[in-house]
C-alpha cells in the first residue's frame, strides 16, 4: 500500500510483483441515459461533482446520451455552470453552452479534485461503457436511468469496483458501506471495499492451548 507522492506510487504500481493498493487517480464518470427522469439526473450529478471536490468519489466526467440532449444536456450543463463549476465539452456540449470550455484529449482521463467537469455526448448505453473503460480509472462510476435494461447492462459491464445505478458516486467515500471509518483508500479495482479500515489492516494471531494432542 504506497503512501507518498504521485511518482511513488505510480512506480509501486508499475513494477510491483504483487498486488497493490493505491491511492492515484480517480476518474469517475455518471452517465445520463435517454431514459432518465431529469430531475433526478440533476440532483446526482450535482451531488457527484459539486459535494466535495477533492475526494476519490467526486465524477470527473458527465456523459449523456444522444438521444437525451434536446431534453436534458442543456439543463445538465446549465445547472453545473449555475453551481460555479467549469465545464469541458466535446463540440455537442459546446454548442448546449458558450460558457463550455473546449476539452482536449487529457481532459477525457483527468482527476481534477476541483469545481472542473469534463462533459460528453455518447451514443447510448454501449458508447458509455466503451467511454468508461477507455478513459476511466475502474473506481467509481454511475448510469442514471429509468430502463432497467440498460441499467444491469451498465452494472455488469462497467469494469469499476463500484457501479451505481441512480446514485451519486460520492457513496465511494468514506465509512459509507458499513465496514467503519476509512483509513487507507484506493482509486482503482483492486481494494478491500469498502473502505479499507482496521479490520483490513489487522493481522490475526491464533492462540492454541492443547492437553496433548497429536494429528492422526
Amino acid at each position: 500500500m504506497p503512501r507518498g507522492g504521485k511518482s511513488l506510487v505510480e512506480r509501486v504500481q508499475k513494477e510491483a510483483r504483487v498486488p497493490v493498493f493505491a491511492h492515484l487517480e480517480g476518474v469517475c464518470h455518471v452517465y445520463v441515459d435517454k431514459a432518465a427522469e431529469l430531475g433526478m439526473a440533476k440532483s446526482i450529478v450535482l451531488n457527484a461533482k459539486m459535494r466535495r471536490t477533492g475526494v476519490c468519489g467526486a465524477a470527473e466526467t458527465l456523459l449523456v446520451d444522444r438521444a437525451a440532449t434536446a431534453t436534458h444536456l442543456k439543463p445538465l450543463v446549465d445547472m453545473l455552470l449555475e453551481a460555479g463549476c467549469e465545464v469541458r465539452g466535446d463540440a455537442a456540449v459546446q454548442k448546449a453552452d458558450m460558457r463550455v470550455k473546449p476539452a482536449t484529449e487529457e481532459d477525457w482521463s483527468t482527476e481534477y479534485l476541483d469545481k472542473v467537469i469534463t462533459a460528453g455526448v455518447v451514443d447510448g448505453v454501449d458508447s458509455a461503457i466503451a467511454h468508461i473503460e477507455r478513459y476511466g480509472s475502474h473506481h467509481t462510476d454511475a448510469i442514471v436511468t429509468a430502463d432497467k435494461q440498460a441499467a444491469e447492462k451498465f452494472l455488469n459491464e462497467v469494469d469499476s469496483a463500484i457501479v451505481l445505478h441512480n446514485a451519486s458516486t460520492q457513496f465511494a467515500d468514506g465509512g459509507e458501506f458499513g465496514f467503519g471509518a476509512e483509513i487507507g483508500i484506493a482509486t482503482g479495482k483492486m481494494h478491500a471495499r469498502g473502505p479499507v479500515g482496521v479490520e483490513q489492516l489487522t493481522s490475526f494471531k491464533y492462540r492454541v492451548r492443547g492437553s496433548g494432542q497429536i494429528r492422526p
